[in-house]
């Protein structure tokens, strides 16, 4: 059986070895929503990543996650400012993490959100200029990741959520589908 996960996340690969001992990775090719209904925003942003994968296979998994205060998507910063603007904003508050999943399984297509919800430590701007140089969370939506155990003071839902893949939620679906 051969099986794609349509993502460029470490993170997300490390996750996807709870499901799958052998696996591709592809970097998918699709063009990504910024803003409107966070969770429409990272449903469709997942099946767009999953779509854009033209490679055969039997089995597809593509994710995106979005961090989310109200309405306000945090994505993945510019640079360390736009890091540090963004933990700022988010310092002592509790915001949602959501997840989209595509998964397609001998081309059946389902997708689904998964929402958890973060509250983060009230943290000094010193403390974020810190967070940010030792952790280089460029490539994190909302600047952060919650695995480093440095800024979260506690979450609801789903860990792997948050981290990127919400486990439980996706093996369900493919437990379905196979």
């Amino acid at each position: 059986m051969k099986v794609v996960l349509a993502s460029t996340s470490p993170r997300r690969k490390e996750l996807m070895k709870e499901l799958f001992s052998e696996f591709s990775v592809i970097s998918p090719t699709a063009e990504e929503m910024t803003e409107g209904d966070p969770e429409v925003v990272a449903e469709t942003n997942a099946i767009r990543k999953g779509r854009s994968v033209t490679e055969p296979c039997d089995v597809l998994v593509a994710s995106d996650t979005v961090v989310a205060l109200g309405r306000r998507i945090y994505g993945k910063p510019r640079d360390e400012k736009d890091a540090v603007r963004m933990l700022c904003e988010l310092s002592g508050k509790t915001h949602s993490v959501i997840s989209g999943v595509y998964l397609c399984v001998h081309g059946q297509e389902e997708s689904f959100v998964e929402e958890s919800f973060v509250t983060m430590k009230d943290l000094t701007l010193a403390e974020i200029e810190r967070y940010v140089q030792k952790f280089r969370p460029l490539d994190k939506a909302g600047a952060y990741g919650i695995q480093d155990d440095a800024v979260v003071e506690k979450y609801v839902g789903d860990y792997e959520n948050v981290v990127g893949l919400p486990l439980k939620k996706t093996k369900a679906a493919l437990e379905r589908l196979l």
